[in-house]
């Protein structure tokens, strides 16, 4: 049942977005738009609900309900990032909008894009493994909690890499390329 409940919560995140969206540029009621967009968090309450309930009901915590923390997680993180691509996407397709920002591909501007990813990445982490905390507190020790344990292990892993990649783009920026007619200056023809 978890399993089809965050299926459904995918599915329904993106039929929202895509309405609301629809509805703010396509038929200009921007107001209405705004409001089935604002009804996307619902779902992550009604998932972390009946996750709670199963559990409460006495079912054994297993790599489901582990799942469930996962996907609250990172659609806290990574959610409102998503909406705002989107937005940018839908507002220059139909509303005559600028085109979307690209992200910057060298040197420092890069480094800063790298870190706000990372800290996004880093945030739906942190509150993944806070729900898997709770929810193995919940259980208590009578249970066993070992999936929790392991999906917690995943997400220090996604820290990890992420931490890893903001750092190298810090450590070894990538500089923009310069063709070979900038690089050669012409010699001195003073007598």
């Amino acid at each position: 049942m978890i399993v089809g409940l965050i299926v459904a919560c995918e599915v329904a995140f993106w039929v929202l977005l895509a309405g609301g969206l629809t509805l703010r540029y396509v038929l200009r009621m921007p107001r209405l738009g705004l409001a089935l967009l604002l009804c996307e968090p619902l779902l992550e309450i009604l998932l972390l609900a009946v996750t709670a309930v199963d559990l409460k009901n006495g079912a054994e915590p297993d790599w489901k309900h582990g799942l469930a923390a996962v996907y609250i997680g990172f659609t806290v993180g990574l959610g409102h990032a998503t909406v705002k691509w989107a937005d940018a996407r839908f507002a220059h397709r139909f509303a005559d909008g600028p085109p979307p920002p690209r992200p910057p591909r060298y040197g420092t501007a890069r480094a800063v894009h790298e870190w706000r990813v990372a800290g996004r990445w880093t945030l739906a982490a942190v509150v993944a493994l806070a729900l898997l905390q709770a929810a193995a507190w919940y259980v208590g020790g009578d249970g066993d909690t070992s999936s929790l344990r392991s999906w917690q292990q995943r997400m220090l892993w996604v820290i990890g890499i992420n931490l890893v990649i903001a750092t190298s783009y810090t450590l070894f920026p990538k500089r923009e390329k310069t063709s070979p007619a900038r690089e050669h200056v012409a010699p001195d023809r003073r007598p």
